[in-house]
């Protein structure tokens, strides 16, 4: 009971890009998806970027996600992230990120993902950097198909009711607890743990660490896994200190369209 943990936002705090849009391209490349679902995908993450995190915002992402994903099987995109992760995700790593991941670990505490992206991608990212918990968004699934639901949207506040039932569950104090984010959408989970720092921060959240006085950390060093463990260490953390994204889930839905079935159907 109580030993701790440190809650990671996943786009540009630990990655260098957002993990929604980075599975687009190739399928845009392949011609999977359509011109316009890149450039309103795009856009929607840049109006969020930009300070676009309202909850009418959010609601709209929300619904946005529901509609597209809408009867795609869940064993598919399961199959498109395993196939792309390596090439998509692992050279984008910060090597700084993973090093203080593995610093907390060290310390004993549980290290946690918390994404708006889809739990299918953002479990196997975590995999990849030897993370279990995850808090992500959860679509509702009836016979191995997305119904059109969203169970659970992992964005703004409900990222911190999530995080607060994981505390009660595991007996974390929260005030002992660490969160790291980018972007100022996360402003209530950090404001909820008792060791916050802000990691490549956007403008609206640099402004509010600098009220706070929060720690302000600049990552700028993304390392493929394999080369990182033959140059160990890695760039040192405290190199990286200087005082401080939410990824659009709808990523998930560009999987899907117009794709090839490269898995039997569901009988």
């Amino acid at each position: 009971m109580g030993r701790g943990a440190a809650f990671f936002d996943l786009d540009k705090t630990v990655i260098a890009k957002s993990s929604a849009l980075a599975f687009g391209r190739p399928f845009y490349r392949d011609g999977l998806i359509t011109r316009r679902d890149v450039v309103k995908s795009a856009y929607a993450q840049l109006m969020f970027r930009l300070g676009g995190t309202d909850e009418q915002t959010m609601a709209r992402t929300r619904d946005y996600l529901a509609t597209l994903c809408k009867g795609w099987q869940v064993e598919q995109v399961r199959q498109i992230v395993a196939e792309t992760l390596h090439e998509l995700i692992n050279p984008y790593v910060y090597a700084e990120a993973a090093a203080l991941i593995e610093e907390h670990q060290a310390a004993g505490r549980d290290v946690v993902l918390v994404s708006a992206s889809g739990e299918e991608m953002v479990r196997p990212i975590g995999e990849l950097l030897g993370i279990t918990d995850v808090i992500a968004t959860r679509m509702a699934v009836q016979d191995g198909r997305y119904s059109g639901e969203v169970e659970f949207y992992a964005a703004g506040p409900s990222k911190v009711e999530a995080v607060g039932e994981l505390a009660t569950e595991r007996g974390y104090d929260l005030t002992e607890c660490y969160a790291y984010s980018d972007s100022y959408s996360d402003r209530p989970l950090l404001e909820c743990v008792g060791h916050p720092t802000v990691v490549n921060p956007d403008r609206q959240l640099r402004r509010l660490a600098t009220e706070n006085s929060w720690p302000v950390l600049e990552f700028r060093h993304p390392i493929p896994l394999g080369r990182r463990l033959r140059e160990r260490p890695a760039v040192p953390v405290a190199a990286a200190a200087l005082g401080v994204g939410v990824g659009v889930a709808i990523g998930i839905a560009w999987y899907g369209r117009h794709r090839r079935t490269r898995i039997a159907p569901v009988a």
